[in-house]
């Protein structure tokens, strides 16, 4: 037997559900693909929600002042931080290094065919709602989730 602690699997929970919902929203805008279950960027922010899950967890289980809380706050921080501005930068680096590709001979341009992922990053609030339903979750799924999951 092997047991799970909830504090795992609520994070778990929240990013999939987070991700299923990305997914509900693209797929009413008109764009259902399978991919988007597995693409960064876009709305809400599923890192976001991870981390933003994990800290309140912690928070309730641990309390404030607990060391464990302390790391999951300042790792919640530079995730959010990495995926508002970092990953944004790079996807706009894509976009641009995409553009310069297809002025390319159209015999250079095909050795890069596949491009770079224009969309990496979050908006703050994109990121914002994944903390949201990070934090929902994460006292929704605290208080009726048993202790331990048994597999």
């Amino acid at each position: 037997m092997f047991e799970i602690p909830k504090l795992i699997i609520i994070p778990v929970i929240a990013v999939v559900i987070t991700q299923l919902l990305k997914f509900i929203i693209k797929g009413i805008s008109g764009e259902w693909r399978w991919s988007v279950l597995s693409e960064y960027g876009g709305m809400p922010s599923a890192h976001t929600a991870f981390v933003t899950s994990l800290s309140t967890v912690v928070l309730i289980a641990e309390g404030v002042s607990s060391v464990a809380f302390a790391i999951c706050f300042v790792f919640s921080i530079i995730i959010i931080r990495d995926a508002i501005g970092f990953r944004q930068f790079l996807g706009q680096h894509g976009k641009i290094l995409n553009m310069l590709v297809k002025k390319l001979p159209k015999k250079e341009e095909m050795k890069y065919s596949r491009g770079l992922v224009e969309r990496l990053g979050h908006t703050p609030f994109q990121a914002l709602i994944g903390g949201l339903l990070g934090i929902f979750f994460g006292i929704l799924l605290y208080y009726c989730l048993p202790t331990y999951w048994v597999t």
